[in-house]
């Protein structure tokens, strides 16, 4: 258990600090291409079919069940090395990491994430997020469920979550009550198609970018919350 903390900042990762939209435009493209529309869709469907069940993304389990039928291909080989080699640091967004630089300045940055135990990690480390906040790296696989374990590892004074899931920011809102600040970052499909006007609690701020954080002190992650 680590000292604790005026202020410990939760950082999500996917379209939050990268553009994981762009990854899953770029790995359709690239299903296409080896495979045809028709698999590109059946993977995209298995894709869904396993977040539904899972409650989060994975997509090296996805490839494993989209396998079936394909074993005699050898683009199929192909794939993994395709997402475990993926040039993640290109699809950081504008000023993520000095962002994460600037939060150290007034805490401690953490990385809380969802998903697989394999390539979601391989992914903090290739895009840079991983050095960026030396090594604090939490993957979950529901980490509105996982505070707990997060208040033990990163005790705190205070919490503050940078996510793009305002739905997710409400929950953590309601289990941790004033312990906790929500800032929602307004990035990606998720947050476009949030619908606001039935997210309760709303999130205490809302940027627009996640380089906007430069800009902000310690007070504004306290004040009003």
């Amino acid at each position: 258990m680590n000292a604790p903390s005026g202020i410990v900042f939760l950082l999500d990762v996917d379209n939050t600090l990268l553009d994981n939209d762009r990854f899953a435009a770029d790995l359709s493209v690239r299903l296409e291409s080896a495979f045809g529309s028709v698999q590109r869709n059946r993977y995209w469907d298995l894709f869904q079919t396993l977040r539904d069940e899972l409650g989060r993304a994975d997509y090296l389990a996805t490839l494993q069940a989209f396998r079936t039928g394909l074993d005699d291909r050898p683009e199929l080989l192909r794939m993994s090395e395709y997402l475990l080699e993926y040039p993640f640091a290109q699809l950081c967004y504008p000023f993520a990491l000095d962002a994460i630089g600037h939060l150290a300045t007034l805490g401690l940055p953490v990385v809380l994430s969802d998903g697989d135990i394999v390539f979601q990690p391989r992914k903090v480390q290739r895009s840079g997020i991983w050095d960026a906040v030396e090594g604090r790296v939490l993957i979950t696989m529901h980490k509105e469920r996982s505070l707990d374990d997060v208040q033990f590892r990163y005790p705190a004074a205070r919490y503050v979550m940078v996510d793009d899931k305002p739905n997710l920011l409400a929950d953590m809102k309601l289990r941790l009550k004033e312990k906790i600040t929500t800032v929602f970052v307004h990035q990606g499909h998720y947050a476009q198609a949030a619908d606001m006007d039935s997210i309760a609690p709303r999130p205490d701020r809302v940027i627009e970018r996640i380089g906007e954080l430069r800009e902000h002190s310690s007070a504004d992650f306290l004040e009003g919350a």
